[in-house]
């Protein structure tokens, strides 16, 4: 007999605000606060059903007339680098690798901007100051680290990382964006599947996949990404007809949305 009772937040919509990844889009947002000491178990659970951390609110998109987004995850197991993976490895052999407590510092942020005045400059992020950068490091309720990469003695990339039950979750990786040739960006998801390899568990989240973006289309170049489409994970060689086109109507109301929710103490999320 069950005696204690699903673990259930509140849940909010943002106001639709320009979208980020593809023009003439408006983007909405299903989101609840993530706090106290379910923080863990519930963004565990929600990880498998499409949502992402930011601080401490987990998120996922619910847009009016558009469903392109689609979180992303690797079945570690079943992944196999291709040609061009191979050799980021290799190139990156050199290349050091340390976990620390989510804490800022200063060479961090410097990284950061280096890399969002080089890739994402009209972003919403590019304004970010330093007590913002250290409020996405620092603000975490649950299990997180930084993974710093270092080559020659200098940061040349970090990755923000929750630890779910079933796998690692990348929330924002930056690198240095004058180290073109070493593919860092690539490289941060090759290690983070390795580590997760080593660590025993099954998945690397990577946020979302959107077909059509030039800045999220990349996840599809690697083997074994899972989507999360129509309410379930399933393989991509196996869903040949996601795109990013509009599709009016398809997008369940709210309140549905959250009734269809697994939360921790319900029923196991699939």
């Amino acid at each position: 007999m069950r005696h204690s009772l699903p673990i259930a937040p509140q849940f909010y919509v943002t106001a639709p605000q320009a979208c980020p990844y593809l023009d003439n889009r408006q983007e909405r947002k299903l989101f609840a606060a993530l706090q106290g000491e379910d923080a863990q178990s519930l963004n565990s659970c929600l990880s498998k059903q499409g949502f992402r951390r930011s601080q401490n609110v987990l998120y996922r998109p619910t847009c009016l007339d558009c469903a392109a987004c689609l979180s992303a995850r690797i079945e570690v197991k079943q992944f196999f680098p291709n040609k061009t993976q191979k050799r980021t490895i290799k190139t990156n052999k050199n290349v050091k690798r340390r976990s620390t407590s989510p804490w800022a510092t200063d060479e961090q942020f410097e990284l950061f901007k280096r890399y969002l005045d080089d890739r994402h400059a009209s972003g919403g992020m590019a304004e970010m100051d330093v007590f913002e950068f250290a409020a996405m490091i620092e603000e975490t309720p649950v299990d997180t680290r930084v993974i710093e990469y270092e080559l020659n003695q200098k940061l040349a990339a970090a990755c923000l990382t929750d630890i779910v039950d079933d796998g690692l979750s990348m929330v924002y990786s930056f690198y240095n964006p004058d180290l073109a040739k070493y593919s860092l960006g690539t490289y941060i998801v090759l290690d983070h599947i390795k580590l997760a390899q080593k660590l025993d568990l099954s998945y690397v989240y990577l946020g979302y996949w959107v077909p059509g973006s030039s800045k999220m289309g990349y996840k599809s170049k690697y083997s074994a990404l899972e989507i999360y489409h129509e309410k379930e994970w399933k393989k991509l060689i196996d869903v040949p007809n996601v795109s990013s086109k509009l599709h009016p109507l398809n997008t369940a109301p709210v309140a549905e949305q959250v009734s269809e929710l697994d939360f921790p103490g319900s029923e196991a999320v699939r």
